[in-house]
């Protein structure tokens, strides 16, 4: 019976079925795969037909393992769920395949097991030892990832991270978009504007820091901030605290898209939909919604990604990169009344 195959493929065909197939060599099949371009044209053809006919494909996970790859990336992200870590994701590993790479995500923190890094993905990441390193958020205990990668080159995406010695950072300008915020609700005549935000990180503190300095520098009261992370339970309780002011705030805006719909709740709750102005941040597809209307800061998401893997195919460190955003206005920025 003559050989077609067949009985290589009843199981997964390995590499000593294609250098049987091919006439040539186990170490010249294994350098086709890893260095085409050191295999002659002739017999790097023989190799790829014998491996086609056998369904071969490498075992990327013996490759990474072996260090005999470059080509892996690792992702890890702060959390898998985040729309806004979505689009990064998505875009960084849309430059990564176009540069030749694989992107091989995994979440950094278990669901529902609150700010812990997730020491067993993060272990296992490591083991398969990429060649780089993109972080997507704000990860806790960046120390023991750092360990973990061992020499992988580390870039930061959306994140404001403590000073991480030897890793480039992408992230969106907050100071500009919320600056971009206070000067859209200033020209509908609001004078009394709110914060809600400044908890869960270094991201809302620092977004509620840029309200608070752009609030200043137009002259208007910047102390109407009320404390809130970044979930639509703490933006409510936020806002509902602002309201009971003597002086309530005639447009709040919120550390993001989340809190804001906390913050439209309240407003609904007392019947001030039409006359208190909301903001949010992130632009995510809730804003855009159209039983949602929000008004949000688009820190431009894709571009937060393709910078990263570019700066990570490049080998490229500019220290941190800021992304200018952009401000999307819909139905809820209601003008002041006068």
């Amino acid at each position: 019976m003559a050989d077609d195959g067949s009985t290589a493929t009843a199981r997964r065909a390995t590499m000593r079925d294609v250098a049987e197939r091919a006439a040539v060599s186990k170490s010249l099949v294994s350098l086709a795969f890893s260095s085409p371009e050191s295999v002659s044209q002739e017999r790097l053809r023989r190799i790829l037909d014998a491996a086609d006919a056998l369904g071969f494909r490498p075992n990327r996970v013996a490759r990474s393992l072996n260090g005999a790859r470059d080509d892996f990336v690792g992702i890890l992200v702060a959390d898998s769920r985040n729309p806004v870590f979505a689009e990064v994701v998505d875009a960084a590993r849309l430059s990564l395949s176009a540069g030749g790479r694989l992107g091989l995500m995994t979440s950094a923190v278990l669901p529902g097991a609150g700010a812990h890094l997730d020491l067993e993905a993060v272990a296992m990441l490591g083991d398969l030892q990429p060649s780089g390193l993109i972080v997507v958020g704000s990860v806790p205990s960046m120390d023991l990832v750092v360990e973990a990668m061992g020499s992988a080159r580390i870039v930061i995406a959306s994140a404001r991270p403590d000073r991480l010695a030897g890793a480039a950072t992408v992230r969106g300008d907050d100071e500009v978009g919320v600056r971009l915020v206070v000067d859209h609700l200033a020209g509908l005549g609001h004078h009394r504007i709110g914060h809600v935000g400044g908890a869960g990180g270094r991201v809302a503190s620092g977004r509620a820091d840029a309200f608070v300095a752009a609030m200043r520098e137009r002259g208007l009261d910047a102390g109407l901030v009320a404390e809130s992370d970044f979930s639509e339970a703490a933006g409510f309780r936020a806002a509902q605290a602002l309201l009971d002011l003597d002086e309530p705030p005639t447009a709040i805006t919120a550390v993001n898209d989340l809190a804001a719909i906390g913050v439209t709740a309240a407003l609904r709750q007392r019947g001030l939909t039409d006359s208190v102005a909301v903001t949010g941040y992130d632009n995510t597809y809730l804003a855009a919604l159209g039983a949602v209307g929000l008004t949000s800061v688009d820190p431009d998401n894709a571009t937060i990604g393709h910078r990263a893997a570019e700066l990570l195919l490049s080998e490229e460190n500019p220290g941190e990169v800021l992304v200018a955003p952009t401000l999307r206005i819909r139905a809820t920025s209601v003008p002041a009344r006068r």
